[in-house]
């Protein structure tokens, strides 16, 4: 199938089939399909969407781009966290060595800032000498070893996505619902994840200003990942201000060592930290209900 064929197609509010899906995203994983193409089927899909079967087509597919993990060997419960991001949003430094302390293992694979927002990977860059970008074997030693790991897609975990993300920040498509979905729940099914539970920010510091446009995001990202076979639940936070008291890379980093060493905690940074591990545990299956798990976060 010719790239152009199936961008004329979702240009023209047509309905994709799985195989063109699939073989669009094995041109762009290859290099068949060139930065152009790839910019005009993210212009095209922002216009006219996709439906759910399509979306879980484009999201397994940029999956199947590269390797998927394997972490069945772990004596555990393998789950995650992900954030739509916004300003001062230091959530995934300090719920992943909770959750991994309550017994479940978090391998984290995170991505870069897109627009105003900062990126998990980059506030783990400002970490002098740590490794953000580790070969498998590395990250699965982390997780083993520390119970979480935080890292960004390496050449081998979701290639198509590392391609597409970088041309929708470039191109003006970064708001696309399908296009944020696939993006979001590929990387999370290349970690080979049990579950995962999604923090989709609202407000004038996120992508999503409007709660009917952060709830249609919510439902979009839940719809798919369990059409992909993949546990999750979501919650819809606000972020009309930053929420810890530091915006900046290096500086988040300081307050998420404050926080968990019980230097200094934000209360609004708190309660959505507690809120989403509590949500962690219960999916993972390490507690009953949603208040054990925030019993159980806050002991830890």
């Amino acid at each position: 199938m010719l790239p152009q064929e199936i961008i004329r197609s979702k240009r023209d509010g047509h309905k994709l089939s799985t195989q063109e899906i699939a073989s669009f995203i094995e041109g762009v994983t290859a290099g068949a399909v060139s930065d152009g193409q790839v910019g005009a089927f993210a212009m095209a899909v922002f216009f006219n969407g996709m439906s759910r079967d399509e979306a879980v087509a484009l999201t397994l597919a940029m999956r199947d781009s590269g390797d998927v993990l394997d972490w069945s060997d772990l004596p555990g419960p393998v789950t995650d966290k992900h954030s739509t991001g916004g300003v001062g949003d230091n959530v995934s430094l300090l719920v992943a060595p909770i959750v991994a302390a309550c017994g479940a293992y978090v391998p984290m694979i995170s991505g870069r800032g897109l627009g105003h927002t900062g990126g998990t990977l980059d506030k783990m860059d400002a970490i002098p000498g740590y490794v953000s970008q580790p070969d498998v074997a590395g990250f699965r030693k982390a997780v083993l070893e520390a119970g979480c790991a935080i890292i960004g897609q390496t050449a081998d975990l979701a290639p198509a996505d590392r391609r597409l993300y970088a041309i929708r920040d470039v191109t003006g498509t970064v708001e696309s619902v399908p296009l944020i979905t696939a993006s979001i729940l590929s990387k999370k099914l290349a970690a080979g994840l049990q579950s995962l539970v999604l923090d989709v920010k609202v407000g004038n510091g996120a992508f999503m200003e409007k709660s009917r446009d952060a709830t249609t995001l919510a439902n979009s990202l839940v719809e798919v990942a369990n059409g992909a076979g993949l546990k999750t639940s979501a919650l819809v936070t606000g972020m009309n201000e930053p929420l810890a008291s530091a915006a900046g890379n290096a500086v988040e980093v300081q307050n998420a060592v404050d926080f968990l060493t019980g230097r200094v905690r934000d209360r609004r940074l708190e309660d959505v930290t507690l809120a989403l591990a509590a949500d962690m545990l219960q999916s993972a299956g390490l507690v009953s209900s949603n208040q054990d798990g925030m019993r159980r976060a806050a002991e830890t």
